[in-house]
């Protein structure tokens, strides 16, 4: 799969670990930065991430921040974006499984010392389920639509 991945200061260290393993797993990976622990505002990162996801330049994107917060924030506003701030195995998933999610978020408080390499093969790996939740991600893409044409 290709993806583009990217953090603040605060995630740069879980960020390499997961760039990493990204590509041992062979997943294509472009790093938008950081590419150190100097401070940098997280919401020019989520734009590299988002921009790349939604001009179909890379498949998924990953965003890192210290409560990924911010970044679900900053990343769900570009059109066709759907970006979750996943802390757990269960909300990786359902925003798969569910919500169609193209974009994870992720806290680098949370998984600084915690394996992250579980939630992201659940997350990697999780296939939309379609069904009732296609018409409610469809509903999500047409209010989306509606403002970005005002």
């Amino acid at each position: 799969m290709k993806l583009t991945i990217g953090s603040d200061h605060r995630g740069y260290r879980v960020k390499q670990k997961i760039v990493d393993f990204l590509n041992k797993n062979g997943h294509s990976c472009n790093d938008v930065g950081t590419n150190s622990d100097q401070s940098v505002d997280y919401p020019d990162i989520a734009q590299a991430v988002s921009r790349d996801v939604c001009a179909g330049d890379s498949e998924r994107g990953i965003l890192i921040c210290g409560t990924g917060i911010g970044m679900a924030i900053a990343a769900n506003k570009y059109p066709g974006v759907r970006a979750a701030s996943c802390h757990d195995e269960i909300t990786a998933e359902m925003s798969r499984r569910h919500n169609d999610a193209n974009v994870l978020c992720l806290s680098a408080d949370l998984f600084g010392e915690r394996s992250v390499e579980q939630l992201l093969q659940l997350w990697l790996n999780t296939e939309f389920e379609g069904g009732r939740h296609a018409r409610r991600v469809q509903k999500i893409i047409k209010i989306e639509k509606s403002l970005n044409s005002e």
